[in-house]
């Protein structure tokens, strides 16, 4: 199918309707030989509250935003390359059914479908992605994910202390290298981890004391060998950061309203043929 599509004017079409839609706050995603497979509007389990979010898959890479204007305008350009993503099916929830991870070296996070079908079809489609991309490059599966942040909502103290009780007063914060809900005292420190930001980043006080002890056994791994191993994905530049604080309702005046997103018969979750 990817063949099929590669250089037809179906898919430029479907590429640049999808620019179209993030605007000048999006990057440009035309590339030779990329493919847009399919796109559809899944929920993602933000920091605050599940939120909807619009999905498009390419044969390289996962991109998603916030939805302003659904079809017309998009925001919160996330670009995810697939080589770095790995899945995880999730057991539903009382909240959340259909559940499922796409984790990466750079963010975690937790999605749902609508249905059954529709998420066997995603992750169907993501797999089949990765698998080429990793026989085409020669590498192996990551193993490295960065950890999901646990909801706001999912504890009303402290996981590190125990102790800390969260109030309008007393806020929640998150480590981001566990990924747990942590009070101020708990989380004071700030690490260096280059896979996830070029900043010094807020770490709990377990994982700092960790994060401390595996520095320290690769500084004495680098003298003995000094030749510096490069990673792959050293030179991407993410698109952007967290998203699950900014709102969603972002004013739409100045968006054309004639502009159109490409016809289809098709439902909104479907993958492209």
């Amino acid at each position: 199918m990817v063949d099929h599509l590669a250089n037809t004017e179906i898919n430029s079409q479907r590429i640049a309707a999808v620019e179209n839609c993030f605007g000048a706050s999006g990057q440009p995603l035309a590339v030779p030989g990329r493919v847009l497979l399919g796109e559809g509007i899944l929920t993602k389990e933000c920091r605050k509250k599940p939120k909807p979010r619009i999905f498009f898959l390419f044969n390289d890479i996962l991109v998603y935003g916030s939805i302003v204007i659904n079809k017309r305008k998009y925001n919160s350009q996330h670009i995810i390359p697939l080589e770095d993503v790995t899945l995880e099916t999730l057991p539903d929830t009382l909240q959340m059914k259909n559940r499922w991870m796409i984790k990466t070296s750079k963010k975690s996070f937790v999605v749902s479908a609508a249905s059954l079908t529709e998420r066997k079809e995603w992750i169907s489609h993501l797999e089949e992605c990765i698998r080429h991309l990793l026989t085409k490059t020669g590498r192996q599966p990551s193993t490295e994910h960065a950890a999901p942040w646990i909801p706001d909502k999912a504890t009303d103290i402290c996981m590190r202390c125990t102790q800390t009780k969260f109030s309008t007063l007393t806020r929640r914060h998150h480590c981001r290298k566990c990924g747990f809900v942590v009070c101020a005292d708990c989380s004071r420190q700030r690490f260096l981890m280059p896979r996830l930001s070029p900043k010094p980043l807020r770490v709990c006080n377990l994982c700092y004391r960790q994060l401390l002890a595996e520095k320290k056994k690769e500084a004495e791994a680098d003298r003995r060998q000094p030749e510096p191993i490069h990673s792959a994905l050293l030179g991407y530049e993410p698109s952007s950061g967290d998203d699950s604080d900014k709102s969603d309702d972002d004013k739409a005046d100045q968006w054309p309203a004639d502009t159109e997103f490409y016809t289809s018969e098709v439902s909104w979750s479907s993958f492209h043929s």
